[in-house]
């Protein structure tokens, strides 16, 4: 049985003192649900601020959901939302959370991006929240800023807005701009906001209530570790993957990753049979491969600056490869996912 919500009868600040009067100022969030959001992400936000309101006893968060229909918007699951605004002028202490999902390219119109740089002109904090972050760094939001997007998207990411400090933590707060990786990113973000607002003793009710027993900060990273993605704990062999990962574009030769970690080529070689049943050729190309395919999806970059972003030499080897893979060419693939719609 969930236990009985009990408010705070005092406001700490985050070092245990009572906070300033500010504290007690509502603040409203605008939620702009994208065609195919993640509800996962939006839920993650949203929650922390109802079940703090619970907590203080007041409603010291409102919110609203907003969407350039005005009307209703599907997430990525199905399920639709009714929304309570179009793209309106809002107030400048509103914060804008931008909520993305699939197909980020396709749901930043613009009339979304027009929207976005007028409500920044007003001084508003915005963010981004999973694939959001693509809508913001478009409107030229995040530039000069360092963000971060669900690690999905972030080679597709890395290529079109190079003026954006990308990272792959699980959220980033930059000054006035604010962005997660998704799933539940969100709910970091947003305990790390209750507790900058009302104090740690806030968030830790909080993230209690939501039987979230640890939260995660800036400094943690959205992927789970090498030994963990692939099965294996051998320090050796997370070293060589992850020289891997740092060189898809240029990649390096198998007797440099074995000098890279004290071995020789041969027992490179056996130590990948052993524990991955392929050799470092095989498991190097497959993750240029899969880095391939995420920038045909996700990006509008040529197949030819496609392949050179992967590390291959000629677009006639880069489609052989890919095909010899994933059963289809890279003209097909795109084809089959275009990046994105006519606006």
């Amino acid at each position: 049985m969930q236990k009985q919500a009990t408010p705070l009868t005092r406001r700490v600040s985050p070092g245990g003192a009572p906070t300033s009067d500010a504290a007690a100022v509502q603040r409203r969030f605008i939620f702009v649900l994208l065609e195919n959001f993640s509800m996962l992400s939006f839920a993650g936000a949203i929650e922390p601020l109802r079940i703090a309101n619970r907590m203080l006893g007041r409603d010291a968060y409102s919110w609203r959901l907003a969407g350039e229909s005005g009307t209703t918007t599907l997430c990525s699951n199905g399920v639709a939302f009714g929304l309570d605004m179009g793209l309106d002028d809002l107030d400048r202490d509103d914060v804008v959370m931008v909520c993305g999902g699939m197909h980020a390219q396709r749901a930043a119109t613009k009339p979304l991006i027009a929207w976005l740089r007028k409500t920044a002109r007003r001084g508003a904090m915005m963010g981004g929240l999973c694939t959001g972050s693509y809508a913001l760094a478009a409107a030229g939001l995040l530039d000069g800023k360092r963000a971060t997007i669900h690690w999905e998207n972030h080679d597709g990411f890395a290529e079109d807005f190079d003026d954006v400090k990308l990272t792959k933590s699980v959220f980033v707060m930059d000054g006035n701009r604010v962005s997660t990786a998704g799933g539940t990113a969100s709910m970091d973000l947003m305990l790390t906001l209750l507790s900058d607002h009302h104090g740690e003793e806030l968030a830790s009710l909080v993230a209690d209530q939501l039987i979230y027993s640890s939260i995660r900060t800036d400094q943690d990273t959205q992927r789970l570790s090498i030994p963990t993605r692939i099965g294996v704990r051998h320090p050796k062999l997370s070293q060589v993957i992850e020289i891997m990962e740092r060189h898809t574009e240029e990649p390096v030769s198998p007797a440099h990753l074995a000098r890279e970690v004290g071995m020789s080529t041969r027992q490179l070689e056996r130590l990948f049979r052993r524990y991955l049943s392929r050799s470092p050729k095989r498991y190097y190309m497959e993750l240029r491969l899969q880095k391939a395919r995420n920038l045909l999806m996700q990006t509008e970059m040529s197949v030819i600056n496609v392949a050179l972003a992967c590390g291959f030499a000629s677009p006639s080897h880069f489609s052989k490869c890919y095909r010899a893979f994933y059963d289809t060419t890279p003209y097909r693939e795109r084809g089959a996912h275009p990046s994105r719609d006519a606006r």
